[in-house]
């Protein structure tokens, strides 16, 4: 299981008014556990005050630039991202974990594919990870990138585009789409809809021509974008995608089935493994997750947004049945297969058995 590590920070580059970028270095022995796969994110912790704050954030450097890089926009009323902007500077130490997430796929140096990217804001994180690994690795793949802000002083990473543009001449495309700032082109003003997805498809974009699409950004924008491309004739195997912000409740929601499942009772018995030690310990059947139960219980359980939007808290079910609140980060065969969001779930049966370690 997933451990937190120091990390030292090398170096705060001011991206934008709201937004900098964070270069990081591992301790020589944890340099193997930070080697990461495009698109994945790191989780941090910080201490405010006596409370520890989890949050996490892409990794937005290529595969081959050699060094672990992060973009954090601030959000109003942020603690952690707040800090990261106005306090965060080189020669710092932060914990994180190793890199995780699935917002990725292979990379196949012999193939020529076409990728199309969504981005919203500091949704661009992950997908410039990805831009950089696969225009550099896949040298005959193309990808096209339609990326939506506010307005032009707001866009994330706009120089390392603009490279990127002209060092894979023909290979990497951009779409601007800004909210409050007029462009030449209509088309390109306003925000990402299902009448702006549909004329991008007729005049811009040949969605035939599509092998894989990359989504990153709000809610509303991702189930508006998704819903486009499937109507265009993507399969969800084709389309994937990276929440940073959840209101809704998730897609694959598990449900009960079991008529051992009971909804009557004043306790479970639950029983967690984690890093190879097994705790036994009373829960109550209802109004608290399986990983808080356990972080009561004193178990070190793994977690960072508890809003069933990152992954960091998943784990198997052994024995029994929990029903998750919401979900964005479970494909639908992992939970088939009997994983679990702990920090979303809830016990249906007496007793629970779960596994960190599967």
């Amino acid at each position: 299981m997933a451990r937190f590590h120091p990390l030292e920070v090398t170096d705060v580059r001011r991206e934008t008014r709201d937004a900098v970028v964070v270069t990081l270095r591992p301790r020589a022995e944890d340099a193997a556990a930070f080697d990461f796969t495009q698109g994945q994110y790191l989780t941090f912790r910080h201490d405010f005050d006596g409370d520890e704050l989890r949050r996490s954030y892409s990794i937005c450097a290529g595969r081959d630039e050699g060094v672990l890089r992060v973009g954090i926009k601030r959000v109003d009323g942020g603690t952690f991202s707040t800090w990261a902007n106005e306090a965060l500077k080189a020669g710092d130490l932060i914990d994180a974990m190793p890199p995780m997430g699935k917002f990725y796929t292979a990379i196949e140096p012999d193939t020529a594919k076409h990728y199309l990217g969504f981005a919203g804001g500091s949704g661009i994180t992950p997908l410039l990870s990805i831009i950089k690994t696969v225009l550099a690795r896949e040298p005959q793949s193309q990808f096209t990138l339609v990326y939506a802000n506010r307005q032009i002083n707001s866009i994330m990473f706009r120089e390392d585009l603009e490279d990127l543009k002209n060092t894979y001449l023909g290979r990497f495309s951009v779409i601007h789409i800004l909210e409050s700032e007029g462009q030449e082109i209509d088309l390109f003003t306003g925000r990402i809809d299902a009448a702006k997805m549909t004329a991008l498809f007729d005049r811009w974009i040949d969605a035939k021509s599509v092998d894989t699409a990359f989504i990153c950004g709000p809610e509303p924008m991702m189930l508006a974008i998704a819903a486009s491309l499937r109507d265009h004739g993507l399969t969800d195997a084709q389309i994937k995608f990276e929440l940073f912000a959840s209101g809704q409740p998730g897609r694959a929601k598990a449900k009960a089935v079991s008529k051992d499942a009971v909804k009557l009772g004043s306790g479970t018995a639950a029983t967690v493994t984690l890093d190879g030690a097994t705790r036994s310990f009373e829960m109550p059947r209802t109004g608290q997750s399986i990983l808080d139960a356990a972080l009561e219980a004193n178990l070190d359980a793994p977690y960072a947004c508890k809003a069933g939007v990152c992954s960091t808290c998943r784990c198997k079910v052994i024995e029994g049945e929990a029903e998750m609140a919401m979900n964005h980060a479970l494909e639908d065969y992992e939970v088939r297969a009997g994983y679990i969001l702990s920090c979303q779930a809830f016990p249906l049966t007496d007793k629970i058995v779960v596994s960190y370690d599967e």
